[in-house]
C-alpha cells in the first residue's frame, strides 16, 4: 500500500496567467493612441451635441425663436446710446467740397455705428474729382469725423470741352468756366498736356523773366512744348532738355533783347541751330529795304 502510493506523483496547482487577454491588450494600445483619445475627449461629445442641436432645429418653430431672439438682443446692444453717432465733421476742405462730401455719404442722424458701413462712403468719397485722400472714423461722443485731403489746382487746361482744373499728377479736379476765374495759374493745352504738367511747371519757374508776357504753354505731338508769348510769339523747344533750350533763348533775351523784336518764332527744336523767325510786318519791311537798296 504504502509502495503503491509512493508511485503516485502529487499533481502540480495550475496558477493564472498575468497576461491580459489578446482583445484586452489590443484595447490598452488602442486607449495609448492620441488620436483615439482626442477623438473619445472631443469628437463624441461634439457629435453628441451636434445631433441636439440638429434635433432642436429642425423644428421651424424653434429657429423663429431663436432668430428673433437674437434680432433683439442684437438690437438692444446697437441702439445704445454710447453706439448712437449723431453728427459728421468735415475737415480739410472748403465749403463747396465739404457739400459734395456731405452730398457723397447721406446718412441720416442719429444712427448706429454698427449700421455705417466705412469702407464703402470711404469709397465713394474718393471717387469725388476734388479728393486725393480721405479717413473716416468714429469719435467718442457720437461724432463722425471725415478728414479729407484736397487735391490742389496747379495749372488751368484747356481742352476742345473747355477749361479744366489739374493737379502736379495731371488729374482732373474740375472744370471753370473763364479764364480770369484762376489767372493766378498758368495755361497748359494741347493733346496729353496734362500728363506732362510736371514739366509745364518747370518750364514756368524758368520763364519767370518774361512776366505779364508768358501766355501759357501749348503740348505739340504729345511730345514737346510750345511757350506762347502775347504778339503772338512762340519759343518751339526740343523734345529733349527743354528746359537747358529755354534757358537759353532768356539769357538771349536778357542779352540782345531778342524777343523784343519783331519775331514770330524762336526755334530750338535744333540746338546746334537755332533759328529766328521774323513775323509776317517785318519780313515785309525786310523784303522793302532790300527792294531799295537794290536799285
Amino acid at each position: 500500500m504504502q509502495s503503491l502510493i509512493s508511485r503516485v506523483k502529487p499533481t502540480k496547482t495550475l496558477k493564472a496567467d498575468p497576461a491580459p487577454s489578446r482583445w484586452a491588450w489590443r484595447m490598452q494600445r488602442l486607449m495609448l493612441t492620441p488620436t483615439f483619445l482626442f477623438g473619445l475627449r472631443v469628437g463624441v461629445p461634439f457629435s453628441l451635441a451636434l445631433l441636439a442641436g440638429t434635433v432642436y432645429l429642425a423644428d421651424d418653430t424653434r429657429r423663429g425663436q431663436l432668430t428673433e431672439s437674437y434680432s433683439k438682443m442684437r438690437a438692444s446692444i446697437e441702439q445704445r446710446p454710447e453706439f448712437m453717432v449723431k453728427l459728421m465733421a468735415i475737415d480739410g476742405v472748403e465749403a463747396d467740397l465739404a457739400a459734395d462730401v456731405r452730398a457723397a455719404v447721406p446718412v441720416e442722424f442719429p444712427t448706429s455705428s454698427f449700421d455705417l458701413d466705412l469702407p464703402a462712403m470711404r469709397s465713394a468719397i474718393m471717387e469725388l474729382a476734388g479728393v486725393k485722400q480721405a479717413t473716416l472714423r468714429v469719435k467718442p461722443g457720437g461724432l463722425l469725423h471725415v478728414d479729407v485731403e484736397p487735391r490742389v489746382a496747379v495749372a488751368v487746361w484747356r481742352t476742345e470741352d473747355g477749361l479744366a482744373l489739374i493737379d502736379a499728377e495731371g488729374t482732373y479736379i474740375g472744370d471753370i468756366a473763364h479764364r480770369t476765374d484762376r489767372q493766378d495759374l498758368p495755361l497748359v493745352a494741347g493733346e496729353q498736356a496734362n500728363a506732362s504738367v510736371a514739366e509745364a511747371l518747370d518750364l514756368l519757374r524758368v520763364a519767370a523773366p518774361l512776366g505779364n508776357r508768358l501766355r501759357g504753354f501749348i503740348r505739340m505731338g504729345a511730345r514737346r512744348w510750345d511757350v506762347v508769348l502775347d504778339r503772338e510769339q512762340r519759343i518751339l523747344l526740343p523734345e529733349t532738355g527743354a528746359i537747358q533750350a529755354l534757358e537759353r533763348v532768356i539769357a538771349l533775351e536778357g542779352a540782345q533783347e531778342v524777343l523784343t523784336r519783331d519775331v514770330a518764332r524762336v526755334d530750338m527744336r535744333l540746338a546746334q541751330r537755332p533759328t529766328v523767325q521774323m513775323n509776317k510786318e517785318a519780313t515785309q519791311e525786310w523784303w522793302r529795304i532790300r527792294q531799295i537798296s537794290g536799285q
